[in-house]
């Protein structure tokens, strides 16, 4: 069973884009004279293209049984684990001084859209290798997009199972005739309707950035960085680029993608009134958006009362603006810093509000977008729960007001919501106590288990006083945090449901 889930159709397709995409850092770094990445990533990519064309031709005369969405899930599982692999391969090579657990950890790392980096501080990586995180990012994001909906879907996974009437993990009976489609066939719909729209959103914003005036290369990698919500940068982060203002803004108008799939897509119901307007998880989102900055910056005022700047209209605006851009990036999971995000705080004098960043990239971004965390259609559920909950604290006798949808979601969703926030913590609770085992302090092991579980690496840069440098952990701690990026790109429930007897049956 093993071998056959090893040559799935999902597993050789990634492999094969892998290779394909390998010719783009090749170009890239024959265009700046350096021969020797170059090699490295040309021979990677044709002993690529070689192994997929030859385990494909190997496939075609055998066992041709329909691949079920479980067992698609496994090959998804796999793809995360093994892929990586070969993703390290040019990266170790292009590098040169370092190890293969390394590049294999950043291979994770970007694949994930995690965006955590071993290298993004000591200059070590030239602009080709800071290409292939990128796109080894937006790959992710893609796979990730398109996953959503051909396989986690019908297995009521990745936060469909809160407005979902089956079980998570278990094919619902009511469905649709999408649903009911062929694993295949469905997959490759999903793919030709959602991989055209990606791609064009990324190049948009590529066209805009450029036009903002930032360089063609580093536009390439925060666009791609955006979409993915990964927050790879080759320059160490947006405030180090050239687009400004225009540039940021940009940026936040794309990251709003990652709070609603209803945004770019219309697959997923989530509201008894279609739009993204009516979206609770839109709705959500740009509350906290607007209502965490809000708050942060009365707080800046409070605090720079009696300063000279306290009557300072556009330092407030450049405050508001700073934390409005910055929670959202962090919301979505992405980890980019506004320019003005370092002026807000030293205006007000305050410390860096680590928690308040590790807060917004637990509760993450929407259903089936690039975003991790828990999920704001989770949030919303467990909040209607418990806003049912204190109404019939003072009216024992009341009945709910909602819609057939609205109350599956507060009974059903919030339970099964419940039970993913408690399995969620216990991950938590597991993994930061393992990487304290590994030497970690008790801040780091924290911040380092809530950037892998929700997927938001950048938050071990800005949660912290001091940024954790990823290069000292010890090769255990190491894989424990690629596990948990992996864990949290993939989630609890879809980890139990690999459980399942049925997914490892013949």
């Amino acid at each position: 069973m093993i071998a056959r889930i090893l040559t799935f159709p999902l597993i050789l397709i990634l492999a094969g884009m892998a290779a394909i995409l390998m010719l783009l850092p090749t170009i890239d770094a024959l265009m700046r004279d350096d021969t020797s990445v170059a090699r490295a990533f040309g021979y990677s990519a044709i002993l690529g293209m070689a192994a997929v064309m030859i385990v494909g031709l190997a496939m075609s005369g055998g066992d041709r049984r329909e691949v079920s969405d479980s067992q698609n899930l496994v090959s998804l599982l796999l793809a995360y684990l093994i892929l990586p692999l070969y993703l390290a391969v040019p990266f170790y090579e292009g590098v040169g001084n370092t190890t293969f657990l390394n590049a294999y950890f950043e291979m994770v790392s970007s694949f994930t859209t995690t965006g955590a980096t071993l290298f993004g501080a000591t200059g070590r990586l030239v602009d080709s290798l800071h290409l292939w995180r990128a796109l080894v990012g937006w790959g992710g994001g893609l796979l990730i997009w398109i996953s959503a909906s051909a396989v986690l879907a019908p297995l009521n996974l990745g936060g469909f199972e809160v407005t979902a009437r089956a079980e998570p993990g278990q094919d619902e009976t009511r469905v649709g005739r999408f649903q009911r489609a062929n694993p295949a066939k469905r997959l490759a719909q999903v793919t030709a309707g959602l991989a055209p729209v990606y791609i064009g959103l990324t190049g948009a914003l590529w066209v805009i950035l450029m036009m903002g005036g930032e360089r063609a290369f580093v536009a390439m990698v925060h666009a791609m960085s955006t979409m993915a919500t990964s927050g790879i940068s080759s320059i160490g982060g947006l405030q180090n680029g050239a687009a400004g203002f225009g540039g940021e803004f940009a940026i936040f108008l794309f990251l709003l993608f990652a709070l609603s799939r209803l945004t770019f897509s219309s697959d997923t119901i989530t509201s008894a009134r279609p739009g993204v307007f009516y979206d609770p998880e839109f709705r959500l989102g740009v509350t906290l958006v607007i209502g965490v900055p809000l708050v942060l910056v009365l707080r800046h005022w409070i605090a720079a009362f009696e300063t000279v700047e306290a009557d300072n209209i556009a330092v407030g605006l450049r405050a508001f603006w700073g934390g409005m851009f910055t929670v959202l990036s962090f919301l979505s999971t992405t980890g980019f810093e506004s320019a003005d995000w370092q002026a807000a705080r030293d205006w007000s004098g305050l410390g860096t509000p680590g928690l308040v960043l590790l807060g917004l990239s637990l509760v993450g971004g929407g259903v089936a977008t690039t975003a991790g965390g828990v999920k704001l259609l989770r949030v919303y559920a467990l909040y209607l729960h418990g806003k049912r909950e204190v109404e019939r604290l003072v009216h024992p006798s009341s009945v709910g007001r909602s819609t057939g949808a609205g109350r599956r979601i507060r009974r059903h969703g919030a339970y099964i919501a419940w039970i993913f926030f408690m399995l969620f913590a216990l991950s938590l609770t597991f993994v930061t106590l393992l990487l304290a085992a590994f030497g970690q302090d008790f801040e780091s092991s924290l911040i380092l288990t809530i950037s892998g579980l929700s997927t938001t690496g950048p938050l071990i840069i800005s949660a912290s006083e001091a940024p954790i440098r990823l290069l000292d952990l010890s090769a255990g701690a190491k894989l424990l945090y690629g596990a948990a990026m992996v864990l949290g790109r993939l989630e609890t429930l879809a980890m139990i449901a690999l459980l399942n007897p049925a997914v490892w049956r013949d």
